[in-house]
């Protein structure tokens, strides 16, 4: 950018700045909290992902940061590994990032089935609602969806005031902040919509729990954030020899790919800027998750809910998502005893709202428009992801879109037409192996003398199996005067046709 362009552009990218700080603060504390770090750790990964990512990439109106979608498998990671491995993880996943990006592979990263990704998106709703509401109650959440599950009612009963515990105090403030959101989402005027909805009830929520003086667990911001910064030790590049590892930062840098490109094909569509170049932006969240993993932060993807802020502030340039990073620190550094005022309920509050945003119900109804096996799709790999973890539930996704997939591929429609001796068996689809039962089935009707005629035309594709079956056929009744006449002459003359056609109305324009 030229001084020119960012004179021009500065007053929109400074108010659109503010607009996207106001919305991450309250996110990258809360999303911190959610995977089991302290917040300082969030708004770290908020700091790259603006300065370091925002520089770099290549869809100059995404805001990169702490995502939610992320967070359910950096809680598993960091509670089966520990907090210290998370750096070496992300720092092979942001390689793995930076080498798609350098080969272009970027368009490839968007090639998943809709039914995998918002059931990915519900299952990773649900998990959040069920470990952030053990939160909201000042409770420790569980390892998985189903132990959180399971614990719920004993937590809900020590959280009642008769059982001696303080946990409703803290869920009243997370209720609030919930219902000042859904409030403000449904009645927020014109002019202030680019307020957010989850600042005001965090704000809210503090202010209640000040003046009631009530005894809630507050968020620990450190004094210096330069205490938060966990340096990558050369030491924990040895736990590479762990195949656990390896799996776990394929599958962070795959989900945080698939999440940052689909939010930059979103956010190309609510403006008419330049468009994403996807392999120069999957090249900078390479480098900013390979920062992270250094520094020891959560893992960033490219984040719908602050880029959507970004463009309806009125975004420019990349400008606005470097200077909201500004604000991040400054918020830390100057604003840190105001900080630590904030009730972690409330933020728990946010993700609870937010999780249950993701189970979009609207996407499900939609995706019956495609047929039953989409939402089975959809309802399969958000329950797996409940019931066992993130990268089998998406893999199961996977597996059953390729399995609609080769079924469609291998449908076969077969219609037997009589006329005297002659037979014709028109087939159209793809004729493969998995169709032989099907063809047999139908060369059973066809008489043993007949002139069984198959036009080729209309298939797409015939395996050596159903060309086996067919000749085995004429084998059998040979003796009884049958032949077996394959017609791939008809598709051959059509194109024949067309090329003369062509030709003659070359010849045509050439004399004239």
């Amino acid at each position: 950018m030229n001084a020119e362009t960012i004179k021009a552009t500065l007053p929109r990218d400074l108010m659109a700045s503010v607009v996207v700080f106001l919305v991450a603060l309250p996110l990258c504390m809360g999303i911190a909290i959610a995977s089991g770090l302290p917040p300082a750790k969030g708004v770290i990964t908020g700091i790259v992902g603006g300065l370091v990512v925002g520089w770099l990439a290549g869809a100059p109106l995404q805001v990169s940061g702490p995502a939610a979608g992320l967070t359910v498998l950096v809680f598993e990671l960091v509670q089966q590994y520990g907090a210290a491995m998370l750096g070496p993880i992300l720092l092979l996943a942001g390689a793995l990032q930076l080498l798609a990006g350098r080969l272009k592979l970027g368009c490839w990263f968007r090639v998943t089935a809709p039914a995998v990704v918002y059931g990915m998106l519900a299952g990773i709703g649900i998990l959040i609602v069920l470990s952030q509401l053990h939160v909201m109650m000042d409770a420790q959440p569980e390892a998985s969806g189903l132990d959180n599950l399971g614990a719920f009612p004993a937590a809900l009963w020590a959280a009642l005031p008769f059982s001696g515990g303080n946990g409703m105090a803290a869920a009243s403030l997370g209720l609030l902040t919930i219902a000042c959101m859904w409030t403000w989402d449904r009645l927020r005027p014109q002019s202030l919509r680019l307020l957010p909805g989850a600042l005001l009830g965090v704000a809210a929520a503090t202010l209640v729990g000040l003046w009631l003086g009530l005894d809630v667990r507050r968020v620990e911001v450190p004094d210096n954030l330069a205490d938060a910064v966990s340096w990558l030790q050369p030491a924990d590049l040895l736990a590479f020899a762990d195949p656990g590892l390896l799996v776990a930062a394929l599958a962070v840098a795959f989900i945080a790919s698939a999440e940052t490109l689909l939010s930059a094909a979103a956010v190309d569509r609510m403006h008419q800027g330049p468009r994403a170049d996807f392999d120069r932006e999957l090249t900078a969240q390479g480098v900013g998750n390979m920062l992270c993993g250094v520094l020891g932060a959560l893992p960033m993807t490219g984040v719908i809910v602050r880029s959507s802020a970004n463009v309806q502030a009125g975004a420019r340039t990349r400008l606005s998502a470097m200077l909201h990073a500004l604000w991040l620190l400054a918020a830390v550094v100057l604003l840190a005893a105001l900080l630590e005022q904030v009730p972690v309920a409330s933020l728990a509050g946010v993700l609870v709202y937010t999780g249950l945003k993701l189970i979009d119900l609207d996407a499900l109804r939609q995706l019956g428009r495609y047929g039953r096996m989409a939402m089975l799709i959809h309802v399969a790999t958000a329950l797996t992801i409940v019931a066992t973890d993130l990268l089998t539930g998406v893999l199961l996704g996977f597996a059953l879109t390729l399995a609609q997939l080769a079924w469609q591929a291998s449908r076969l429609k077969i219609g037997v037409v009589r006329d005297g001796r002659r037979v014709e068996l028109r087939m159209q689809g793809a004729a493969t192996f998995l169709r032989v039962p099907q063809l047999a089935r139908a060369l059973q009707g066809v008489p043993q003398d007949a002139w069984l005629h198959v036009p080729m035309a209309h298939l797409r594709y015939i395996d050596h199996a159903c060309m086996e079956l067919l000749e085995e056929w004429q084998r059998a009744n040979q003796a009884s005067g049958a032949r077996l006449i394959i017609e791939a002459r008809a598709l051959t003359r059509r194109v024949e046709g067309r090329r003369r056609q062509a030709a003659h109305l070359a010849a045509a324009a050439a004399g004239n």
